[in-house]
C-alpha cells in the first residue's frame, strides 16, 4: 500500500479494506510506520515507539471480528498505561518503564483492533494547553511546524493531522482533545464524564473533569471508537447513563431537532478573534441548515470565580499525582525534578 492510498482513509476506510481483504493489518501498521519515521523527525509527536510489538499484533487473526480491523493507533503519554511503553506524563519525575499492567482502557482499545504504534508527546503532567515539555521537546504542527499543536494532547493531534494514523487516544480535562482538535483541525469529542473508563488506577480524576477518547480526521471514527471503549468499569463511583442505542448508528440516522445556543465572545464577555468568531458562525449556520433550532446566547459565568476554582480542582489533582508518584517509586519530590510551573 503505498502513502497516498493509507493517507486517503480514516479509520473506517482502512477496516473496511481489510475487511474486503485489499490489505492486511500488517500493510496497514508498516504504512503508518513508514510514514511516522518520514514525518516524526520533524513533528516530535511520538515519543515511544512500540513498531515491531505493532507488527506482532497485527499478524494476529482475531483482528478480523474487531470493530477496527488492525487500524494504527497510539496512545497518549497520560493515562491508558501499557505494558508496551513508558506512561511519564511528560516528566522526569516518572520512571523511563513501562507499566505491570494495561489500563482498562488500552485493552479496550486493543479488543476494539487498534494497534498502537507507541506513545505520543504531552506537556508536564497535561498541565498546560501547549506541548513543549522539556522532557521530550516540542511537538510540531504538521500544517506549519512554526505553529503550536495545542495541547496536551498534541503529539496525538499531531500525528493524526499528519496522516501518520487515522485516530489517536487523548484526555481531557480543561480543553486537552479539544484544544489541539482546534489547532490541528481534527475531530475532537470530549464524552460525558463516566461515559469511558479510567481504571484499575482511578475511578475519578480531578473531580470528574477528566474524560478519556481520542481526536481523529472523521466524525464516524469518533463514534465507532466511542461504542467499542465506553461503559462502565468494575469499581466505577459513577457511570454515564447508558447511550440511546449505538453512537455511530446515531451518527448516520440523525438524532432529534435541537436547541443550541452560540457566543461569540468568551466567558467574561470579551469579544473573540475574527477567524474564531467566523468558525462559530460557519457552525451555527450549519447545525440551522440541519434543521436545529439556533440562537445567539450563554449563561451567566463569573469567570473569575469558575476560573480560581477549576484551578484548586487541578492543582489538588497535580499534587495527587505527584505524591502517589513518590509513594510508589520512593522518591522524594525537589523543585529540580519538575518544571518551574509543575513546581
Amino acid at each position: 500500500m503505498s502513502f497516498a492510498e493509507y493517507v486517503d482513509h480514516d479509520g473506517m476506510g482502512l477496516a473496511a479494506l481489510v475487511a474486503r481483504k485489499d490489505v492486511t493489518p500488517l500493510e496497514l501498521v508498516d504504512a503508518a510506520i513508514s510514514r511516522a519515521e518520514a514525518l516524526n523527525p520533524l513533528l516530535n509527536a511520538i515519543v515511544y515507539r512500540t513498531f515491531e510489538r505493532a507488527r506482532e499484533h497485527a499478524k494476529d487473526e482475531k483482528l478480523r471480528d474487531s470493530p477496527f480491523k488492525g487500524v494504527p493507533f497510539l496512545l497518549k503519554d497520560i493515562l491508558a498505561r501499557t505494558t508496551e511503553a513508558p506512561t511519564r506524563a511528560g516528566s522526569g519525575f516518572v520512571p523511563n518503564q513501562p507499566a505491570p499492567y494495561d489500563a482498562e482502557l488500552t485493552a479496550r482499545f486493543r479488543r476494539a483492533g487498534l494497534i498502537s504504534l507507541g506513545k505520543t508527546n504531552v506537556p508536564e503532567f497535561g498541565l498546560l494547553p501547549i506541548t513543549e515539555p522539556k522532557l521530550y521537546g516540542p511537538a510540531r504542527n504538521p500544517w506549519n511546524p512554526l505553529y503550536s499543536t495545542g495541547g496536551s494532547s498534541g503529539g496525538s493531534a499531531a500525528a493524526v493531522a499528519a496522516g501518520i494514523v487515522p485516530l489517536a487516544h487523548a484526555n481531557d480535562g480543561g480543553g486537552s482533545i479539544r484544544i489541539p482538535a482546534a489547532c490541528c483541525g481534527l475531530v475532537g469529542l470530549k464524552p460525558t464524564r463516566g461515559r469511558n473508563p479510567l481504571g484499575p488506577d482511578l475511578g475519578d480524576a480531578l473531580g470528574g473533569l477528566v474524560a478519556e477518547h481520542v481526536v481523529s480526521r472523521s466524525l464516524r471514527d469518533t463514534a465507532l471508537a466511542l461504542d467499542a471503549v465506553s461503559g462502565p468499569d468494575l469499581g466505577d463511583p459513577y457511570v454515564a447513563p447508558p447511550p440511546q442505542g449505538r453512537f455511530i448508528e446515531a451518527l448516520r440516522e440523525g438524532g432529534p431537532r435541537l436547541k443550541i445556543a452560540f457566543t461569540r465572545r468568551g466567558l467574561a464577555g470579551e469579544l473573540l478573534q475574527a477567524d474564531c468568531i467566523a468558525a462559530v458562525e460557519s457552525a451555527a449556520a450549519l447545525c440551522a441548515g440541519l434543521g436545529h433550532e439556533v440562537a445567539e446566547d450563554a449563561p451567566s459565568v463569573d469567570d473569575a470565580a469558575a476560573s480560581q476554582a477549576f484551578m484548586i480542582i487541578f492543582c489538588a489533582g497535580l499534587a495527587m499525582v505527584i505524591d502517589a508518584t513518590a509513594l510508589v517509586t520512593g522518591q522524594k519530590p525537589t523543585e529540580d525534578r519538575f518544571e518551574g510551573l509543575t513546581w
